[in-house]
């Protein structure tokens, strides 16, 4: 069953490390296969991860887009991962949700779930 999704007027998306944007109409695409995807509002740019838990998010989504340089990314998920648990003690279950879904492979969950700390 493929995903559909709508951008509106203006918005754009990546799609397997690919910037698609829309133009002046809302409309509608469909990804038939496998792919990573994040919409505009889901992207966080280097400037904006002013917290742990958003740079906690930005390495995520770094894995999550480019699975190329994932092996790296990953030992900083790590660090970023530990010294979030560190500062966010109320936080342990989601943190630990959030690992498991990293470990897992599920990118887009475990960024879903860390957007939920901030």
């Amino acid at each position: 069953m493929p995903l559909k999704f709508t951008l509106r007027p203006g918005e754009k998306v990546i799609v397997n490390g690919a910037v698609i944007g829309r133009g002046e109409e809302p409309g509608s695409f469909y990804l038939f296969n496998k792919a990573n995807f994040l919409r505009g509002r889901e992207v966080m740019k280097d400037s904006a991860a002013d917290t742990i838990e958003k740079k906690l998010y930005l390495i995520i989504q770094l894995i999550y887009l480019f699975p190329e340089n994932a092996p790296e990314n990953l030992v900083k998920f790590e660090t970023i991962l530990a010294e979030t648990m560190r500062h966010r003690a109320d936080a342990l279950e989601a943190l630990t949700e959030v690992a498991r879904l990293v470990h897992s492979g599920d990118y887009y969950r475990a960024l879903k779930a860390t957007a939920k700390l901030f």
